[in-house]
């Protein structure tokens, strides 16, 4: 056997290699991806790019970053920047009711630390920051924020490939992946958006097929609209054949190029819309694509027609059909937002209605790549749901089927009279 003193030395060797083992290096958060202007000052200089913040010359505005951690800890944060237009400056960086004052010098070397935090729980963290002085225009352009503690060593989550940054402010998009018979013509569902969950740059697409989209966006403070919009075929441009009273139409690029209809429309959360969607051959070799959008008035539907747009070149009854909830700015990609989409219906080319009851839910590669984790998807009260955005824990697994209870009575809609 032996001797004790050895036995206690190799004992003390274990639990400092141990130690040493559990200590991860600090890691870098870069404010280009996952930070926010979550209070805009009166002047609104302060600007965020691919290399952090810059231009922060108010104590008004407040600059949000995010990250997730993996277990409750300690969190050490320090500040990676630079002062310019400066000597010193006076920063607060806050997480909830803890916060800690940061001063900055010009002849300083970051990080510029933080000090401590204590988390209590795993999930999403928001680090604020706020001006409180300084001797020049500028309280620093400030690229990352180094974390590292206890709260750090199960891991982290934050978007940390800047190639892929706007997409990761923006947000993951979620679907649902609808299966509908065979020579579908029309296709029905209902979107009710709940209250408190409508932030501008919110899209609820109700009615998507695989060549276009139709749904209800929130653009600005003052204007939302109803949204229909079909590619281009690879052969031709898609061209208009009718649109509504009051549509505006236009061209559309970006992501792929085609045709754009949309309405201005006040929609309102807490109500329930309307969608219908129709593709009809032309017998030429060509699809006509039809959205109808429908409100409820004193009990029966008021149905307006947005457009019709002739897809070139492929002759084609509905397919891809599904839904998507997603945010287009990525200024406000730090709300949530959530859509309940309701009551889906196929109408086949012989004029039988099918109700859908089944999604396929799954995430876009911001979400796959884990570079935000705030998705969900599912079923409540009837109606499958999606979820993105603010930040919140516990999504759903990407690439699973919902069910939902069948209403089993279709859609109050006669075809032949639509405008």
């Amino acid at each position: 056997m032996r001797p004790i003193a050895y036995r206690l030395t190799g004992l003390l060797l274990a639990l400092s290699c141990c130690s040493a083992f559990a200590q991860t290096a600090p890691t870098q958060v870069p404010l280009g991806g996952n930070a926010y202007i979550t209070i805009v000052s009166p002047s609104g200089d302060e600007l965020i790019d691919d290399n952090g913040l810059h231009n922060w010359d108010s104590t008004q505005a407040v600059i949000s970053t995010y990250f997730d951690v993996q277990q409750a800890g300690q969190l050490d944060l320090s500040l990676i920047g630079s002062l310019s237009g400066a000597s010193h400056s006076t920063v607060k960086v806050s997480i909830g009711h803890q916060s800690h004052l940061v001063n900055l010098s010009s002849t300083g070397t970051a990080p510029f630390s933080a000090g401590t935090f204590t988390v209590d729980k795993p999930g999403y963290v928001k680090v604020d920051l706020q001006g409180v002085s300084t001797d020049g225009g500028y309280y620093g352009d400030i690229s990352n924020l180094q974390i590292g503690g206890s709260a750090t060593a199960a891991g982290t989550v934050f978007a940390n490939d800047p190639t892929n940054f706007y997409w990761s402010l923006r947000g993951p998009s979620v679907h649902l992946g609808f299966t509908v018979p065979t020579n579908t013509e029309y296709f029905y569902s209902e979107v009710t958006v709940p209250k408190g969950q409508d932030p501008i740059g919110s899209y609820y697409m109700a009615n998507g097929f695989n060549v276009g989209y139709f749904g209800i966006q929130v653009n600005s403070a003052t204007e939302r609209r109803v949204l229909f919009s079909v590619w281009d075929s690879p052969t031709a441009p898609t061209t208009l054949v009718k649109q509504g009273p009051n549509v505006i139409v236009d061209t559309f690029g970006g992501e792929g190029t085609g045709g754009q209809s949309h309405l201005v429309f006040p929609w309102k959360a807490g109500q329930t819309y309307r969608f219908l969607t129709r593709a009809q051959p032309d017998g030429s070799g060509n699809t006509l694509y039809s959205s109808w959008f429908g409100t409820e008035k004193k009990g029966s539907t008021s149905w307006q027609l947005i457009a019709t747009w002739k897809y070139v070149g492929t002759s084609s009854y509905l397919a891809g059909v599904y839904s998507f909830l997603e945010s287009f700015d990525p200024a406000y990609g730090y709300i949530g937002r959530q859509g309940n989409f309701a009551n889906q219906w196929a109408r086949n080319a012989s004029g039988q209605w099918s109700e859908v009851t089944s999604a396929y839910f799954d995430v876009d590669p911001t979400g796959l790549n884990k570079q935000r984790l705030d998705f969900a998807g599912g079923v409540h009260c009837k109606e499958f749901y999606l979820r993105n955005d603010g930040f919140f824990s516990n999504s759903t697994a990407s690439g699973q089927t919902f069910t939902r209870e069948a209403a089993g009575v279709p859609p109050d809609v006669d075809v032949s009279k639509l405008p």
